[in-house]
């Protein structure tokens, strides 16, 4: 009877060791096999020259449409995003600083790699590349040593991702400049690092 009830119990402890190994790795594949995570959601603004919105500011009685799949931000934040493929050259996103916070954050699938605001701008721009490794190195290797480049370069953790751009508004008169401030950044493949890449 005692081996008996021992063996149930080691039964009972293997089963719920490998229910809890099972459950764990079932939490850590989610990032990886859910097909409407941000990155995926954001692929649709590739092909855009300026970021797609996610949440704009209403300016009128009626408040403007707004994407559900990021969490809403603070009413008076207008939020674009701009995703990028790197597998077609490095991505250059490029904004002009004015009376209205400005923040860009580049994420991937991991989450968020880095981040800066208007604070970081130099005569009035901010202009961010995100780049592979190989990119990066080779954008070092084409620099002129006696004209070094001012744009601030990331290096990627993986070739695709995204770059959330939000506009603060700070009074409700601000808003229509937030949304169009946040129209205002540019966001496209870098052609002439791309080409350089390629000699």
């Amino acid at each position: 009877m005692r081996a008996v009830r021992l063996r149930l119990a080691y039964a009972t402890l293997a089963g719920l060791v490998l229910a809890g190994i099972v459950h764990i790795a079932a939490v850590l594949a989610i990032p990886r096999l859910a097909e409407t995570d941000a990155v995926t959601r954001a692929r649709t603004s590739e092909s855009l020259d300026h970021p797609q919105v996610i949440y704009a500011l209403s300016t009128g009685e009626t408040p403007a449409p707004q994407e559900a799949w990021l969490p809403i931000p603070d009413p008076a934040v207008a939020v674009g995003v701009c995703a990028f493929d790197l597998t077609d050259g490095p991505m250059r996103v490029s904004a002009r600083t004015g009376p209205l916070a400005l923040s860009l954050a580049a994420h991937g699938r991991q989450g968020a790699f880095y981040a800066v605001t208007d604070q970081a701008a130099v005569r009035g721009a901010l202009d961010l590349v995100i780049l592979t490794r190989a990119q990066y190195d080779q954008a070092l290797a084409d620099d002129d040593e006696n004209e070094p480049s001012r744009d601030v370069r990331i290096v990627a953790p993986e070739g695709r991702g995204f770059v959330v751009v939000r506009v603060i508004a700070g009074l409700p008169s601000q808003r229509e400049a937030a949304n169009a401030a946040v129209q205002a950044v540019n966001c496209t493949t870098d052609a002439a690092a791309d080409d350089s890449a390629k000699r």
